[in-house]
């Protein structure tokens, strides 16, 4: 049987159902890795939001606060208003249904030190992302916030290869909206120093004025990738069988 796959006429269907095979064990093996990735990304997350809140201080700066993406902080600060940014495109699904707006992203200056770290504050309406109107929102003196820490999105969004914020122009000394949550790039438009995460706020009892924060709920579960992949062996399982199968049925009747 091995000799009629590999010759005369089932030469090149046995090769197409190798290949095919083939790419669907690879499939399944890819979402076995995709599997082995979200338990460990779920793992990290648990432990980050089960630890205890960090008080985010002079003391904090020298740890690894990117990894601690999901811990929840407390920080204490002023707001630099005129270092602040918005981000487009983002919907506020509200009592009379979704709104398109953005997302107020204010630095805070925290106390006993000389860094800022970018606030998510929330979402506000289009009609007030410009600096002129968006100035109703601004908290002066010291405030006390917490939330928990993020990761910029450009470290794991493609919508920056799709949807890249321009260049400056050459009379521009900043951009002030964004398509893109990009922290490199907020930063070298700062005077302060921004720290390398971000605080995404957690909403503080019932929000009757914008801005309205937010904190997306985490999908912690194993996903369906362990049976994607079960089902990918399975395919290639039963090509491997069938087909030799096939072809033994076929040369039968060319006997007969």
């Amino acid at each position: 049987m091995i000799l009629k796959l590999v010759s005369g006429r089932w030469l090149l269907a046995s090769v197409l159902v190798l290949a095919a095979a083939a790419v669907m064990v690879r499939l399944g093996i890819w979402q076995l890795d995709r599997l082995e990735w979200r338990l460990a990304f779920n793992a990290r997350v648990q432990a980050q939001m089960s630890a205890e809140p960090l008080v985010l201080d002079e003391n904090a700066l020298d740890l690894d606060l990117y990894s601690m993406e999901y811990r929840q902080v407390i920080v204490t600060g002023t707001y630099l208003p005129e270092e602040e940014i918005v981000l487009r495109n983002q919907v506020w699904d509200g009592e009379f249904g979704s709104e398109l707006g953005v997302a107020l992203f204010t630095p805070l200056l925290m106390e006993g030190t000389n860094t800022a770290i970018l606030v998510e504050r929330g979402w506000i309406p289009q009609a007030n992302a410009n600096q002129k109107n968006r100035a109703i929102y601004r908290e002066n003196g010291l405030v006390t916030l917490a939330g928990r820490l993020r990761r910029a999105e450009t470290d794991f969004n493609l919508n920056q290869w799709l949807h890249p914020d321009p260049a400056l122009a050459a009379n521009q000394a900043r951009l002030d909206a964004w398509n893109n949550l990009d922290l490199e790039r907020i930063a070298i438009q700062m005077e302060t120093p921004l720290l390398p995460v971000y605080l995404q706020l957690s909403p503080d009892g019932e929000q009757t004025n914008p801005p309205y924060a937010t904190q997306p709920s985490l999908d912690l579960s194993e996903g369906p990738h362990l049976g994607y992949a079960i089902q990918w062996f399975i395919f290639a399982s039963l090509l491997l069988v069938g087909y030799p199968m096939y072809v033994q049925r076929q040369e039968a009747k060319v006997k007969q």
